[in-house]
């Protein structure tokens, strides 16, 4: 989705970092009040849309689009509201971490993975020989992304993107995701009235972007379409193949949950920070189960989705290339879970901080206002807590004789408060 920009950077990492409410595919149910859009993000276009379309016509067809191809895709086809709707709404709050697992990683979704996984043993396993990714992961995306394939999406594709390079808040990724598209169509995969998804864009069992597709997707079942709807055999190879691109290694875990020890640095866990595993056991983590299940000698990376009063993982390779099909540690955290899950693991020894509600977007872009009015450069005043923000929520942590996690919490937004 689900993983903003380049397909080279991520597909759907591309995807959530443009779209805001694609990037939790099935499980974001976007039931909060959305925060309020500027008059600009409102403005209408200043031309009409066939006047748009004739003008597209002319890119499209000097980029070698067929004009049959071009008319055929466009035939009755008119903006959709409710993508402009949905590509316009910010959700105000998000859920917590643990309740975003909860759904991810339900009993209902490891029972039905673990089937697949049985039923699809014999192209699993061609899979896992061509490209060397596990099969429990591939089955894991796929049941994130489609529950398994019952739910790809019900948007005309074309529709979609040409609304959103109409009237979106971002009209290049329309464009060059509906040029993509349109080469899908010419290139004879599947025809224009069966290209359906969500609203933006995402596509398939798997829930390529167009421009993914066209880079990544695959014929494993030889019928010479790269048919990601029809052919479970084709989407879940494609995901195999995205993922090996990215840099996946055969026979290496995403990652596993460990222990800290009292006194620990938590600045060290960043993402941009990677150790041997050797060097991290001198420091004193160790593996939650009591067991090492990688190479001691690994380059691995520590995170704290919760900061330190929740579990703690090392991670690894394969963890970043689950981020480059969605750019969220939380959604790279479920696939890594709920694949160890279809093998009896998953469960986690550390507790999540239940009690801490989580902020709102405002709250969040006020954190993010006041560590910028302190000096600490958090980086854009965006609502979005990425690396500059928690290194400088750290640094205040630390003027405050507090364990710098970098993780952001009411508690923590009152007391930046009230030190002003």
């Amino acid at each position: 989705m689900r993983k903003p920009v380049s397909s080279v950077v991520g597909q759907r990492c591309l995807l959530a970092a443009v779209l805001s409410l694609a990037s939790f595919g099935l499980l974001t149910s976007c039931t909060e009040p959305p925060a309020k859009i500027s008059e600009a993000e409102h403005a209408q276009p200043a031309q009409s849309f066939a006047q748009w379309r004739d003008g597209f016509r002319t890119q499209a067809l000097a980029a070698g689009i067929s004009a049959q191809t071009f008319d055929r895709a466009f035939q009755g086809i008119e903006p959709d509201e409710s993508v402009v709707t949905a590509d316009r709404s910010q959700p105000e709050f998000s859920r917590p971490i643990w309740q975003y697992l909860e759904s991810a990683v339900s009993p209902a979704r490891v029972h039905n993975g673990q089937g697949r996984t049985l039923e699809n043993a014999e192209v699993l396993q061609r899979i896992e020989i061509t490209y060397g990714v596990d099969r429990e992961a591939v089955v894991a995306i796929w049941g994130m992304e489609s529950n398994f394939g019952q739910q790809m999406g019900s948007k005309n594709v074309i529709r979609s993107l040409a609304t959103l390079a109409y009237e979106g808040r971002r009209p290049d990724f329309g464009r060059d995701q509906l040029l993509a598209a349109l080469r899908i169509i010419q290139h004879g995969d599947v025809p224009a009235s069966n290209m359906i998804g969500s609203w933006a864009g995402a596509m398939g069992q798997t829930q390529f972007i167009p421009t993914t597709y066209n880079q990544y997707a695959v014929d494993f079942d030889g019928d010479g379409r790269r048919d990601i709807w029809g052919s479970s055999s084709d989407a879940l190879a494609s995901t195999a193949n995205y993922l090996k691109t990215s840099g996946w290694q055969r026979g290496q875990t995403w990652g596993f949950e460990v222990r800290l020890p009292q006194g620990f640095d938590y600045s060290l866990a960043e993402m941009s920070i990677r150790k041997p595993m050797a060097e991290w056991l001198r420091q004193g983590v160790r593996p939650a189960s009591g067991t090492l299940p990688s190479d001691p000698q690994a380059s691995v990376s520590l995170v704290l989705p919760a900061g330190y009063r929740g579990p703690a993982f090392l991670v690894t390779d394969n963890f970043r290339a689950i981020l480059k099909y969605n750019n969220s540690t939380s959604y790279a955290l479920a696939v890594g879970l709920l694949a160890d899950s279809f093998k009896g693991g998953g469960q986690l020894a550390g507790r999540w901080p239940v009690q801490d509600a989580q902020l709102s977007r405002s709250e969040r872009i006020e954190l993010q206002q006041t560590l910028t009015d302190r000096g600490l450069a958090p980086g854009a005043v965006d609502g979005i807590i990425g690396a500059n923000t928690r290194k400088a929520i750290r640094a205040f942590q630390q003027t405050i004789d507090q364990p710098a996690d970098g993780y952001p919490t009411p508690a923590l937004l009152r007391q930046l408060r009230n030190a002003n």
